[in-house]
């Protein structure tokens, strides 16, 4: 049985964060060209290094083969960015609690813990949920105590950067109206599902329920902006099989925030990647829609889907000359307290658009927007309604 380069990663994959193991003759028909072709592809999803552990554990690295060095170079990154950001993590949780900052770890900084070796889920930065209110005490703490430098503050965060150049964003709002269905209805009670962690008094964590919730929410946030990778599916998979977790009540908190059925969908793709489950045609479309997009999306899919939820061509067009009040207040954060100044901030944007260098960019959007089909506009707008975004 030969393998497509699709169907060798997966399987590799699955090895990595199950006991499973392939079959010993699984490159036997591979060369150069396949092996790099597998590299490209998990590196656009920032798997690679997971890739390189399975062929490490199932000894097929050929480290005589040139074309197998960069998997080598991915593993020992790996493990140097997991020592390098868990070095700034527990620096940043000491020197938080020791202010007296409540704050709870998000994304990566907490689900690490559940995958079989902590380095095998990489982060690119550290993420924090602060109160609104010590945003600035918070921000000091790491300047003066750890040495880091601010970096831009938006609606939602304040970015800060370490010596080291690691990034850290501090949050105090999780809740985007208007994105991932009614999310932000479960997202404001966000702290009074938390508790503090063992033996820490402003270290608090997220319920499992809430957790769960707010990783389904963020999947769904970046698939309607062009894609998630497929990292989400191997973090969901192994949410998905701890133990003791409250099924029911995870549930309950999709249903509340409309996104139980695009849960059913990303559960049971995960399980088609790392179960061996039956595609659906709902799956198939999902899977095509991530391998294309990579970690980050693609704008091509992002135009796509926003053409859909705005209502056609005509819409879409509109809400980039128009942008929505919802879409607009995050980019001018004063929207929110004074909304009337929502006139005199699009034109501002569109200052900006035309003398700050992002004509160009809204114009090729508009160009995309104009070149989808009709059948290309209906496939987005089938899968959209089948994942129930």
């Amino acid at each position: 049985m030969r393998y497509s380069v699709r169907e060798l990663m997966f399987e590799l994959l699955r090895s990595a964060v199950t006991e499973s193991r392939v079959r010993p003759d699984c490159l036997s028909d591979c060369g150069a060209e396949e092996i790099q072709s597998l590299f490209r592809i998990s590196k656009l999803h920032d798997i690679a290094h997971l890739i390189a552990f399975a062929l490490e554990k199932n000894a097929l690295m050929d480290k005589s083969k040139d074309y197998f060095a960069p998997f080598k170079k991915e593993l020992f990154t790996a493990v140097y960015r997991y020592e390098t950001i868990n070095y700034e993590f527990e620096r940043i949780c000491v020197n938080l609690e020791a202010a007296g900052v409540p704050f709870v770890p998000l994304k990566g900084a907490v689900l690490r813990r559940y995958y079989p070796e902590p380095w095998m889920r990489t982060s690119c930065d550290i993420d924090i949920l602060i109160h609104q209110e010590d945003v600035e005490r918070a921000t000091a703490c790491l300047t003066d105590n750890c040495g880091y430098r601010s970096g831009t503050q938006s609606s939602h965060d304040v970015s800060l950067f370490s010596a080291n150049g690691m990034h850290t964003e501090l949050h105090y709002n999780l809740v985007e109206d208007g994105r991932a269905n009614e999310s932000s209805v479960v997202l404001k009670s966000v702290w009074e599902t938390c508790a503090p962690h063992v033996n820490k008094t402003y270290w608090q964590d997220m319920a499992d329920d809430m957790f769960y919730f707010y990783h389904i929410a963020h999947m769904a946030k970046h698939i309607e902006e062009g894609g998630c990778g497929i990292r989400p599916f191997v973090d969901l998979w192994i949410l998905d099989k701890i133990e003791d977790a409250e099924c029911n009540k995870r549930d309950c908190l999709l249903k509340q925030g409309g996104l139980l059925k695009f849960a059913e969908v990303a559960r049971l793709l995960s399980k088609v990647w790392f179960d061996g489950a039956e595609h659906t045609e709902t799956t198939k479309q999902m899977e095509n829609y991530i391998l294309r997009g990579g970690v980050y999306g693609t704008s091509e899919n992002r135009i796509a889907v926003q053409q859909q939820k705005r209502g056609g061509r005509l819409s879409y067009a509109m809400s980039k000359i128009f942008l929505p009040y919802d879409a607009i207040k995050f980019h001018y954060p004063i929207l929110q307290k004074h909304r009337w100044l929502t006139p005199l901030m699009e034109v501002r944007r569109w200052f900006k658009l035309v003398f700050c260098g992002h004509a160009k960019r809204s114009v090729s959007e508009l160009k995309r927007n104009n070149s989808i089909s009709d059948s290309e506009a209906e496939a987005v707008r089938s899968f959209l309604e089948n994942i129930g975004l």
